[in-house]
């Protein structure tokens, strides 16, 4: 603030110096002047210190948003490394699965089909019908194959469809293993009728002759 002048007295009855009066009104505007200057300078100066600290501030805050980002950024490509590490697994695990599914199905269907062969074989060669190995697989899986109409699916429908075909592969595998067992069993009880019809014609051969006079005829 400029400070307070009071202007000067005219002495009364006496004679005016006008040139003094203009000197001290000269020398009060440039101690204004002086004292606006000053002011203006110290305020340029405040505002100079206020923008250097907000420059200051503003550049720290840069700083902590490219920090952040970049940690963000960091933990945003490890998680998205996580995830298609997992989703390369899961594929992996999915692929090795459906390949050992795909083997036991062959395995299964490969069996199934020399077992139910051997049997149609029979069946055939009792009508008087003779049919070629090769004829029976194909008549086989003629009957048994049918179409699976899985191109127009859903991911749902077809986990669905593999679990239904997976239970009746598991059926007719006990269905396989209970045949199985059951012509083991007929077999067992064909041999040892077999070999009690043996022992009997042995035996009736042996007791066949009468004794007559002492002799044996």
């Amino acid at each position: 603030m400029a400070p307070q002048l009071a202007p000067p007295k005219i002495p009364e009855g006496e004679r005016v110096d006008f040139d003094d009066i203009h000197r001290k009104r000269m020398e009060k505007d440039l101690l204004e002047l002086h004292t606006l200057i000053d002011a203006h300078f110290e305020q340029r100066k405040k505002d100079e210190e206020e923008l250097i600290g907000l420059k200051d501030r503003i550049e720290r805050r840069r700083s902590e948003r490219a920090e952040i980002q970049r940690v963000r950024a960091e933990k945003e490509k490890d998680r998205q490394n996580r995830i298609a590490e997992e989703r390369h697994r899961k594929e992996e695990e999915e692929a090795k699965r459906k390949a050992d599914d795909d083997a036991k199905k062959k395995k299964v269907l490969s069996g199934m089909g020399a077992n139910f062969g051997g049997f149609l074989a029979k069946a055939e060669t009792r009508k008087g019908k003779r049919l070629t190995g090769r004829e029976i697989k194909k008549k086989t899986l003629a009957e048994r194959r049918q179409p699976l109409g899985i191109d127009t699916m859903r991911e749902d429908a077809l986990k669905q469809r593999a679990q239904d075909m997976w239970n009746r592969i598991y059926q007719l595998e006990s269905e396989k293993f209970d045949y199985m067992e059951y012509m083991k069993h007929q077999k067992y009880e064909i041999i040892v009728l077999l070999n009690r019809i043996q022992h009997a014609q042995k035996f009736k051969k042996g007791h066949g002759k009468g004794k007559v006079g002492g002799r044996w005829k």
